[in-house]
């Protein structure tokens, strides 16, 4: 029996890697292993219950205190407990194992820098909140205790490696899992439904953009590209959707996007739609593109997304630059092709069959395995 530790600060149904540990409990559950999974969480309202979860709840007044206080309290936790493997998706330094879901906040960082002006990249420096998160990473991957980073992607392995010289062995790259009961080409059955809600005619080409943070995932380049052709589903939350409603107004295409807000069930959405947009600033892995690959779409995003290792070019999708608006507009005239978004999504659906949720589980046993013998 192997007594696992995961830790997550809290739950948010439209978060991607709280959906990944979500995925991962449950496959953890439906494996068979002997492991006995507690969850320390501030908050957690997601699927399945785990067997057993310490609550880690310390008051606090703003994200910073937040934060330290969460790491103090899950860390005092973890002392107290009788754990054979700490697993963490926060960046605090008792744990063995580390999965960077969220990459690393210096690269984020970095990438930002390119959408501010001078004025803003100087207040970026000086935030401390951003000062104190650098200072958490930097004591969790040099610290003595961490054993193993579980890397999403090749991108993520690349940057630990440049910022803090950790070898081979002690990163695996582990791509996320897909649940393709939920997720698959039989998701088009509701295009009819969806598209009808959404005041989308049946036959226009539909891109789909699907992701909150709206500056992050890069919706002003997905409404600059967009063929006058073409139609633009937006679903997700932003603070600032008003501004993207305006952009798309001041731009002449106001009539041909819909902005659907966030949903829970977004397989539908995937159906709804011809192809995928995901102009990335940054995104570690990006648990959508294996979804909008596993139900047939092909896909378009950046260099800068982990999910671009899984996208043959022309083939399932395209890997464009993440600054210019036109290889976007050329990539997305090609898929008003009826013809040609039918083969690449064929293409696009084989793609994700391998990155099934026990195959990730397998991969995820097999680690724990190999450090509980080592």
């Amino acid at each position: 029996m192997i007594r696992l530790a995961i830790i997550r600060q809290r739950y948010n149904p439209f978060g991607g890697a709280e959906r990944f540990v979500e995925r991962a409990l449950a496959g953890l559950a439906a494996s068979g292993e002997a492991i006995d999974v507690t969850l320390i969480t501030r908050q957690w309202s997601g699927e399945p219950a785990v067997h057993r979860q310490l609550a880690c709840d310390p008051f606090y007044v703003g994200r910073i205190w937040r934060d330290e206080g969460f790491r103090r309290e899950a860390c005092r936790l973890v002392g107290a407990g009788d754990f054979d493997l700490v697993q963490s998706h926060e960046r605090l330094a008792c744990c063995d194992i580390y999965r960077a879901g969220d990459g690393l906040h210096r690269a984020w960082l970095a990438r930002r820098e390119r959408l501010l002006g001078a004025g803003a990249r100087f207040f970026q420096s000086l935030s401390p909140y951003h000062r104190a998160t650098l200072a958490a990473e930097d004591a969790m991957f040099r610290g003595s205790r961490l054993r193993t980073v579980i890397c999403i992607s090749e991108l993520v392995k690349r940057e630990i490696q440049e910022h803090f010289g950790l070898d081979d062995s002690r990163l695996p790259v582990v791509y996320n899992g897909v649940d393709l009961a939920q997720f698959n080409p039989s998701a088009k059955a509701r295009r009819s439904e969806t598209r009808q809600q959404f005041t989308i005619p049946e036959e226009e080409p539909l891109f789909l953009f699907l992701g909150s943070g709206f500056e992050r995932k890069g919706l002003a380049l997905a409404l600059a590209a967009l063929p006058q052709e073409a139609w633009l589903l937006v679903v997700g939350k932003d603070k600032d959707t008003a501004r993207y409603q305006q952009l798309a107004t001041h731009l002449g295409i106001a009539g041909r996007v819909r902005f659907a807000g966030p949903q829970k069930d977004v397989a539908r959405f995937y159906g709804a739609a011809d192809a995928f947009v995901f102009p990335t600033v940054y995104e570690p892995f990006g648990n959508v593109i294996l979804e909008a690959l596993a139900c047939g779409l092909p896909i378009l995003t950046t260099p800068d997304c982990g999910g671009a290792e899984l996208v043959r070019e022309g083939e399932n999708g395209f890997v464009l630059p993440g600054d210019d608006a036109e290889p976007w507009r050329v990539a997305m005239g090609q898929l008003l092709d009826g013809a040609r978004v039918r083969r690449m999504g064929e293409a696009a659906a084989a793609t994700a069959r391998p990155f099934d949720i026990p195959t990730m589980t397998g991969r995820m046993v097999e680690l724990y395995t190999r450090l509980m013998a080592g």
